[in-house]
């Protein structure tokens, strides 16, 4: 924790944080929100892997020198949970839109639905949702679907290691994900409804793992600007004694 630094120094230096990056913030929100707390330090600061503003966990942020790593970092393999709803689809893939097209799941088996991930293990391709921050000719493709456009999507080759179904009750279903750096879960789990002949959106995901760095070692965004606060304030009254 920020405790166990001696200066807002150590920062500029060059540190990896672990944040747990709450719901409905952008990973850009994160950013910001300690890059203002540093000030009238500019330091840089920066994310290594963008979570989605409805999915929590991990967010990995590095200060300063540490910027330089960031790429290294975003290359690892990332950890979800998370959960679909069967039944319907949406725009987006999860809750920001509100789902459209609707199915019956009443014959769907337990068997049925965990089997369908062998079809998502290993090498696969996916189209990235029409909603996301990829960007197309200098614009993020989000900005294009807000205004209707429709824009030529073109497939990524991405690697599920592990996909396994964790709970079902319909037409919640539990899952847990480990792949590859640009894998889109929301993706996966609009495919995944296609495979059932059905439709599928997300409704929580929840990045445990990135690289060798977990979620249970992350901290509060708050409880960080705080402690960087308090650091600042105790750098003062040093300055004052001198």
């Amino acid at each position: 924790m920020v405790s166990s630094y001696s200066s807002i120094q150590n920062f500029a230096d060059g540190q990896l944080l672990l944040i747990n990056k709450p719901y409905k913030w952008t990973s850009f929100d994160v950013v910001g929100k300690l890059r203002n707390s540093f000030k009238p330090l500019k330091l840089k600061v920066g994310h290594a892997g963008t979570l989605d503003p409805l999915a929590t966990g991990l967010l990995i942020i590095c200060t300063g020198k540490m910027t330089k790593q960031i790429d290294t970092f975003q290359a690892e393999d990332k950890e979800y949970t998370g959960t679909m709803v069967l039944g319907a689809t949406t725009p987006t893939y999860d809750l920001e839109s509100e789902p459209e097209i609707k199915f019956d799941t009443s014959h769907l088996t337990e068997e049925q639905i965990k089997a369908a991930c062998a079809q998502f293990t290993g090498d696969i391709q996916q189209y990235p949702p029409a909603h996301s921050a990829i960007k197309i000719d200098g614009e993020r493709l989000y900005e294009k679907a807000r205004r209707g456009e429709e824009v030529e999507l073109r497939l990524r080759n991405v690697t599920i290691s592990e996909f396994e179904i964790t709970r079902v009750e319909l037409p919640e279903v539990d899952f847990r994900v480990v792949c590859s750096k640009g894998t889109y879960i929301r993706s996966l789990v609009n495919d995944f409804g296609i495979a059932l002949n059905n439709g599928a959106y997300m409704s929580v995901l929840r990045r445990t793992r990135s690289g060798n760095y977990r979620i249970e070692d992350a901290h509060e965004i708050m409880e960080l600007v705080d402690a960087i606060r308090d650091l600042k304030a105790k750098e003062l009254q040093r300055k004052e004694v001198q």
